[in-house]
């Protein structure tokens, strides 16, 4: 084949190529499940959402959370918080919410600090703050109030999607278990029934 035919035939398989739809023939990749908050847009915690206790004084208000792309076949959510940092030998759970629903995209700020502003049938777990007074009822949201002049902690926003509607029935767990016993069962012990995760880190030092 002359030069000049063999250039125009492989500038033909160029065009045909070019205008065949990228995902043709594969699946396009699914968007990543993602968590964010715009109350902590720059990644540290700003007075309103720090403890009112153990000798911090901000207002201890839950921030605003937002969610995208839960994984098909999602049936419940689940929420925790932790600061891996804390001088315990285990860190410390300042929030906890178990099944919440499926088609929620998020929690608006404040939803932690009263019972009754979860969505039904989510359940607030307990955390470490238990039996304090600091989040004036068990099970609500506890800000970060890490030891003065210690290193700013990392407070871990984590977003659980599981196929399963009630986590504590599959498991067979109490409702009433640690924060500790359940993070171990959304992570591992529901298997395959975890359909996916998605987290950020917050900061604060004082």
């Amino acid at each position: 084949m002359p030069i000049f035919r063999k250039l125009n035939h492989f500038l033909k398989l160029a065009v045909v190529a070019a205008i065949i739809p990228l995902g043709s023939g594969a699946s396009a990749q699914e968007p990543a499940f993602s968590l964010s908050s715009p109350d902590l847009t720059n990644g540290q915690f700003e007075t309103p959402f720090i403890a009112n206790g153990f000798g911090c004084t901000g207002g201890n208000i839950s921030p605003e959370l937002v969610w995208n792309h839960v994984p098909a076949g999602t049936q419940s959510l689940a929420l925790t918080v932790h600061d891996p940092d804390a001088p315990t030998g285990s860190g410390f759970w300042h929030w906890a919410v178990y099944n919440l629903p499926p088609t929620l995209t998020g929690l608006s700020q404040g939803a932690g600090n009263a019972l009754e502003t979860l969505p039904a049938p989510a359940v607030a777990g307990m955390n470490d703050f238990h039996d304090t007074g600091v989040t004036g009822a068990n099970g609500l949201y506890g800000g970060p109030c890490p030891p003065a002049g210690d290193a700013p902690h990392r407070y871990v926003f984590t977003l659980y999607a599981i196929a399963v509607p009630d986590v504590h029935a599959a498991a067979g767990i109490p409702k009433t278990g640690t924060a500790a016993l359940h993070s171990f069962v959304l992570g591992v012990g529901l298997g395959e029934k975890l359909l996916g995760k998605a987290s950020f880190t917050a900061t604060y030092g004082h």
